[in-house]
């Protein structure tokens, strides 16, 4: 395990600026020159985005000619290169965000904007162990890590192999470890976790449920998190946000779950012409959280006064205590006699 003491520590300013980020950080981030092996990322006039891991004596061809990766080696990232076509490619190393939404998939990704609310929402910090169910693709595995850094764990359940087999591969050229090294605070189970973790007696800080029945694990959670520790779930669809937050209010064992959605709207801006984009990252899923109650308390139930309907007859959920059962929607008009 890495020693931080030994690690240099500088002074602000002090770092020359080519100094390579300490491998036992395992950050993903590298600095100066590009290397051959390393990832970089190219970007042409009309945006277009290609991924190519630097090869010596390989080139990379497009519709506007090719480009020899020996050209790349050796140079800082950030400058501007001209294929044999005369095609302009601005070239950077890719940043965690870029690299997860163009990462090869067998499952959906987690994007950004929701990995970004996960880490924060659910107080992802350095040293946490988080249990993420499913890996998917390694999305969220990235920004998990990243958080927890190398002296915190991620427990990581996939039902699928060959998801599993996809998240090993993007986890390993993300953060870029030796061959046949992948980070030391991942482990990556192929099974399912309310089969595997149910008795196992492994605690942890925070738990992820990003898969398609999360409230089927709630139990689970809810004996593998140290009081105080969040359940996190990412759902995409409404009736699913519904049966996860009635579940956890029935169970008791949690406070009241928060849900939410973030959307991202980009914005146009040429000199007087300031305006929404016309294209926004919309619904993608929902988020709900909820903090772990000490063994044998509960939270104070919350004093609500559903709309009139909301647990009706048509309603076949779980039911959170004292909500009686309506026989009827009421709608306040008088009757007369």
């Amino acid at each position: 395990m890495h020693d931080p003491a030994q690690s240099p520590v500088h002074a602000q300013g002090d770092a020359p600026a080519d100094e390579e980020v300490d491998p036992a950080a395992w950050s993903g981030v590298h600095r100066g020159p590009l290397r051959a092996g390393e990832w970089v990322r190219l970007l042409d006039g009309k945006g277009r985005r290609h991924n190519l891991c630097l090869e010596p004596g390989k080139r990379f061809f497009s519709n506007r000619g090719h480009l020899d990766h020996d050209e790349l080696v050796g140079r800082e990232e950030g400058f501007t290169v001209t294929s044999s076509a005369g095609g302009e490619y601005l070239v950077f190393r890719p940043l965690l965000s870029e690299f997860v939404v163009s990462m090869p998939r067998g499952a959906a990704v987690v994007y950004p904007k929701d990995a970004a609310q996960i880490v924060a929402m659910a107080d992802i910090f350095p040293g946490a162990h988080v249990i993420e169910a499913g890996a998917g693709s390694g999305a969220l595995t990235c920004s998990l890590l990243r958080a927890v850094g190398p002296f915190g764990r991620v427990t990581s359940y996939e039902r699928r192999e060959e998801f599993a087999d996809v998240a090993r591969r993007n986890v390993a050229q993300f953060f870029g470890g030796p061959a046949g090294e992948t980070h030391p605070a991942w482990t990556l189970h192929v099974g399912d976790l309310a089969e595997e973790l149910a008795g196992s007696g492994q605690r942890c800080d925070r738990m992820i449920l990003d898969m398609l029945a999360p409230w089927e694990c709630l139990d689970v959670a809810a004996d593998a998190l140290r009081p105080g520790g969040i359940v996190c779930a990412y759902v995409a669809t409404t009736t699913q946000l519904s049966k996860f937050v009635e579940t956890v209010r029935v169970h008791g064992g949690f406070t009241e779950p928060q849900a939410w959605e973030s959307l991202v709207r980009d914005w146009h801006v040429e000199g007087l012409a300031v305006r929404p984009g016309h294209k926004m990252i919309g619904h993608t899923a929902f988020l709900v959280t909820a903090r772990r109650m000490a063994p044998g308390e509960r939270a104070p139930l919350k004093k609500r006064r559903p709309a009139p309907g909301a647990y009706g007859p048509d309603y076949d959920g779980p039911r959170p205590p004292g909500v009686p059962v309506e026989t009827g929607v009421e709608t306040g008009a008088e009757t007369e006699e």
